[in-house]
This record gives C-alpha cells, structure tokens and sequence, in this order.
C-alpha cells in the first residue's frame, strides 16, 4: 500500500472512533495493528496470506459498547468510491467468517459515513450500506454527524474531487 492510503485509512479510523467516542458508545481498539504490532514487525516469520494470517489481519478495528451495553466489533474502511474489489470480497468473507463486524465505510461522496451490516454484499456483490446516520444501535446524534462530515469534507474530498 501507498503510504497517502495508509495515512487516509488510519484517519478515517480516528475519525470514526472519534464520533462513536463523542456519542456516548466505548469504544476500544482492537485490530491487528493496535493488538498485534508485534507481528508486523516480524514481516519475514509471519506469512500473512495463508489462512491464519488472513484470520489475523481480518480482526476488527474497534470493540465498540453502545449506550445501551450492547457491543460490537468495528471495522472501519476509506473508499474514494464503493466498488468492491476482488480482494476486497476474500477480506470481507473472513471479517463475515468469523467476527459478524459492522463495517463502517468513510467515502468521499455524501453521505460520507455508511455502515453494513452481515451480509456486507448484495447478490451483484455490491455493498450493502445505509447512512451511519441511520444505524440505530450507534444512535448517533446529527450535530456529532455534522462535525465528522466537515471534517470528512475538508481532509477527504477536496483532495479527491477528481472522483466526484
């Protein structure tokens, strides 16, 4: 991966804990880079394509708690446009395999937050999103919404606004 998409991902993981955070929800982080740095330092001993590396890299981002105590895993994705990839579906199935996350997709276009929940794709293996907006387990006021979007806006699109 290019170093400019890290940056836009590792972002977008801040600005979705940050929201979820803001909204009265726990969030904790979880995935492999935050549990499992360890691993990625040993490049060379970890083999990252068989099945257990793919389980391993497969692990959500966050452990979110919503207000009612409920939780959840999170994981968090940046896309400057929601086609779905062909490495993208094997990543999904393990997510789907074997954690049941809610993926939360930062986009450049409105609205530039989307949740899916299993089964993560449509029948034409295309996403399955609603606004986060409109994902009541998270329960997430507008104005918190409205302060992610500007910052979505001033980080995310202006920078893409070649695919808009």
């Amino acid at each position: 991966m290019e170093p400019e998409n890290i940056l836009k991902g590792r972002m977008a993981e801040s600005l979705v804990e940050e929201l979820l955070k803001k909204s009265g929800n726990k969030v904790y982080r979880f995935g492999y880079e935050a549990v499992l740095q360890n691993l990625t330092q040993l490049e060379k001993a970890f083999d990252r394509e068989n099945e257990v590396g793919e389980r391993i890299r497969s692990i959500p981002d966050f452990i979110v708690i919503n207000k009612q105590g409920k939780p959840f895993f999170v994981e968090v994705k940046f896309r400057t446009d929601l086609t779905v990839y062909n490495k993208d579906i094997k990543q999904i199935g393990f997510i789907e395999k074997f954690w049941k996350a809610k993926i939360i997709v930062l986009t450049v276009k409105q609205p530039y937050f989307r949740v899916s929940n299993s089964p993560y794709l449509n029948e034409k293996q295309a996403w399955n999103l609603i606004s986060l907006r409109d994902d009541r387990d998270f329960d997430i006021p507008d104005d918190s919404i409205k302060a992610c979007d500007a910052l979505a806006e001033k980080y995310y699109k202006k920078r893409n606004s070649k695919d808009n």
